[in-house]
């Protein structure tokens, strides 16, 4: 069988090893992560889903926050490891920052009371597609990502660096960048785990 939709999606993996040496533009880059957010569903279409593209100087101190504010966190003896992979994103070309807009879901909240209770969670679906579209779509581009969730942690310092609206809460990280070593081989469960089919 024949999908060009699976073939896609088989390229994403989570890749670490990364570095600036990008063939696109900063300009394509940010085509191809916009598309990939606005073409990402949501319940009521709500389009709660806002990402922030860093590169350059911003990507840098997205990861000098997120260090300094895990060197508060993690004991001094265990800190080479944590300090080894935030410079590893920080290697990388840029992040794109994954946000839910809280103010569009209490709007629905407000306008839709009997789902009131189901829009956090579909606020939650709705960034997870988001996540996904916009690292397939990296990943078909050759350009390799990971997705990371140091949030609530740098939550606040996020917000006052980039000047973000308050009603933005953050979801994940997902640093960028060129494909230095590729990802090991994927291992599945047996599908008898995972899957029922009744006809």
């Amino acid at each position: 069988m024949t999908n060009t939709f699976l073939d896609s999606i088989k390229v994403r993996r989570s890749i670490y090893a990364l570095d600036k040496n990008v063939s696109l533009s900063q300009n394509e880059i940010e085509e191809i992560i916009k598309e990939a957010v606005k073409l990402s569903p949501s319940s009521f279409n709500s389009q709660s889903s806002r990402a922030v593209i860093l590169f350059g100087e911003s990507h840098d101190k997205l990861w000098n926050i997120t260090e300094e504010t895990l060197r508060g966190i993690v004991p001094a003896e265990n800190f080479a490891s944590t300090e080894e992979k935030i410079a590893s994103f920080r290697a990388g070309y840029g992040t794109v920052l994954f946000f839910e807009d809280t103010e569009v879901i209490e709007g629905l909240q407000e306008n839709f009371a009997l789902y009131a209770d189901n829009f956090p969670i579909w606020s939650e679906q709705s960034t997870g597609i988001a996540q996904h579209s916009v690292w397939v779509a990296l990943a078909n581009a050759g350009i390799g990502a990971s997705l990371q969730h140091y949030n609530p942690l740098i939550d606040d310092a996020v917000q006052a660096e980039f000047d973000l609206p308050e009603s933005w809460n953050l979801r994940a990280q997902m640093p960028f960048g060129n494909i230095v070593a590729e990802a090991g081989e994927k291992e599945f469960i047996d599908d008898e785990k995972r899957f029922r089919t009744f006809k």
